[in-house]
């Protein structure tokens, strides 16, 4: 999913500049705290606020020197054909320069941005300065088909070769007709199938519309060679098809979800009404599809649909077994797409909230989300990456009605971001949503449960802990709830039992409330008749907030009075132990490499 510019405002002298140029591209701006008047949002560290956007995917324009975005995104360079733009503004708006992605769309943005502000593109890139185009970057709506073979092509244009353009897409591709005309490369623009080479690039103009159908479960292998066939037979590239569409019900559909992805195109779904509409237009209408789903044909009708009015259907519908597909042609390369995408939650592990413990595919996820739906205070943590997105905000207490809500939203087609903090799957909403997605009764629509649902991974309370403390956590763990809101006390009770007999080192999670207050004390009282009194326990408050407090105590002066909701108590085992170092205590649990240094395991 392509994402929104982020204008990144650094001081006072340049932010008009960046309101102008966040204008132009209907961007927000993000403003560098006590230092910009006005942004949509504000940053405290700008290296690390320009490293978090980076990070997530999103194309940064930064209206200041351009060695301090350099310095921001260096340590993160790895692949270029992944990484985000990343462009400068002198402050007065004169000169725009891409520093990297100029083959991902720097370029044309840095165009762009001079264009509105009235200033120069410093475009250093070889194949924009000297031909005026970059072939590794064709248009929307044309598919490079040897993307490998682009740069050797460009190298013999800059020595000074020529280039000879056929193919029936010929006269379309006039993003072409300026370069230098010879017979050392060839460029063929077609719909037809061509043999790619070192000296001979292939573009294609995705004019197809691939529509589609199947049983349940159909084989992906059935669905798919049902395609390979009814291009080659058709004479068709693989390339020109602009996306594989379908009827909404077959959202989930593993056969059609693989076929959207082999071809490297996104699937999208139209409603039965949707399809009916088209019945006039269909070569083949079926009354027993129309009793089935709703409409009087799937594959040409989600043809049709995606192709527009303009378009007519090129192959009719062709079956198997299991499966149906059909094309229609388009007048013009697709590149806006009709119907709706299939919808996709993500649910989020946030860490701890500071931007630096946020995982960059946590951040990328939040970054692409069109909504974002959790406990109002973890979506206020995001800070800037929050800003200007929809966001539904439930309290404590309703987390049923959070997951619900985050699904039927995905399930409209949407992209749906469900924070939580620490890890999703830890004591969070990463059960639920499963657990909502398998239930027959109270649990959500057919059109959620056909969503797209990712997990990512987050920065646990009980890992954070751990390394602001040493490493508790060398050896055997695990984690208990004291919280018996949802689990009964007496589950709670043997649990702590069980883990203090096999002398685990112990995480506490919401080890007392206003109300709860006798759980923890009872759990020090058990772990005492199996572990040592002056066994270390780890006080972890706020963590990675500004008011974070770490402490230690024995296990046998521990006191439930000075232990909240925000804190994570981690109680040792019988082997572990305090370290005394030069910046203060640290706690420890062996693994046993002293033993095996020894001979003695």
């Amino acid at each position: 999913m392509a994402v929104t510019p982020v204008v990144v405002a650094l001081s006072a002298s340049g932010e008009q500049v960046a309101h102008r140029v966040a204008a132009a591209l209907g961007a927000a701006v993000h403003g560098r705290k006590s230092r910009v008047a006005q942004a949509d949002a504000f940053f405290p560290d700008a290296l690390v606020h320009v490293r978090s956007l980076f990070a997530a995917g999103v194309p940064v324009i930064g209206v200041c020197a351009s060695g301090i975005l350099i310095r921001a995104v260096a340590p993160m360079l790895a692949d270029k054909r992944r990484e985000p733009p990343v462009i400068s503004v002198s402050d007065d708006g004169s000169v725009v320069v891409p520093l990297l992605g100029g083959h991902r769309g720097a370029n044309r943005l840095a165009r762009r941005i001079a264009e509105a502000l009235g200033g120069t593109a410093a475009v250093t890139t070889a194949g924009d300065v000297a031909l005026g185009v970059s072939l590794d970057e064709p248009p929307v709506g044309w598919r490079l088909v040897n993307p490998e073979a682009a740069k050797s092509v460009m190298a013999t244009l800059l020595a000074g070769g020529g280039a000879r353009i056929d193919g029936e897409a010929a006269e379309a591709a006039e993003w072409l007709s300026g370069l230098p005309e010879g017979e050392a490369v060839r460029i063929s623009c077609t719909m037809v199938p061509e043999e790619t080479g070192r000296d001979h690039l292939v573009f294609v103009p995705q004019r197809l519309a691939l529509g589609v159908g199947c049983a349940r479960n159909c084989p992906p292998e059935e669905l798919s060679g049902l395609v390979a066939e009814t291009l080659a037979s058709a004479g068709l590239a693989p390339a020109a098809v602009a996306s594989v569409s379908t009827i909404d019900l077959k959202a989930d559909e593993p056969a059609v979800i693989d076929l959207a992805a082999e071809l490297g195109v996104q699937l999208q779904l139209f409603t039965a009404d949707e399809l009916e509409a088209e019945a006039d237009r269909l070569a083949m209408p079926s009354d027993v599809v129309f009793a089935e789903v709703g409409c009087h044909g799937v594959a040409e009708g989600a043809a049709l649909a995606q192709g527009g009015p303009e378009a007519g259907l090129h192959v009719v519908k062709r079956k198997t077994t299991n499966a149906t597909c059909a094309v229609a042609l388009a007048p013009e390369p697709l590149t806006e797409l009709r119907g709706r995408p299939r919808g996709r939650l993500s649910v989020v592990g946030i860490g701890p909230g500071q931007a630096e413990w946020r995982t960059p595919e946590a951040s990328r996820l939040i970054a692409e989300a069109e909504e974002l739906v959790g406990y109002g205070l973890y979506i206020d943590l995001l800070g800037p990456l929050a800003a200007g997105k929809a966001r539904a905000d439930f309290p404590l207490g309703g987390e049923e009605e959070r997951c619900r809500y985050a699904l039927e939203r995905a399930g409209e087609g949407r992209d749906v971001a469900l924070i939580c903090s620490g890890d999703a799957g830890i004591y969070a909403m990463g059960a639920l949503v499963f657990e909502l997605l398998d239930r027959d009764e109270k649990g959500v629509s057919d059109a959620a449960r056909r969503v797209e649902v990712m997990c990512a991974p987050g920065v646990s309370a009980l890992q954070a802990a751990a390394a602001r403390a040493g490493a508790p956590l060398g050896h055997d763990f695990c984690a208990i709830s004291l919280s018996d809101l949802l689990t009964p006390r007496e589950d709670i009770e043997r649990r702590i039992k069980a883990a203090a007999e096999g002398d685990f080192v112990i995480a506490f999670y919401n080890p007392v409330s206003k109300r709860r207050r006798t759980l923890l004390a009872e759990a020090r009282e058990v772990l005492l008749r199996h572990r040592p009194a002056e066994t270390p326990v780890l006080l972890a408050s706020s963590l990675g907030r500004p008011e974070e407090e770490v402490r230690f105590r024995r296990l046998d002066e521990l006191e439930v009075d000075e232990v909240d909701m925000l804190t994570v108590v981690i109680v040792g085992s019988s082997q572990s132990r305090l370290v005394e170092l030069g910046e203060g205590p640290r706690m420890v649990t062996p693994r046993g490499y002293a033993r095996k240094a020894f001979g003695e395991v």
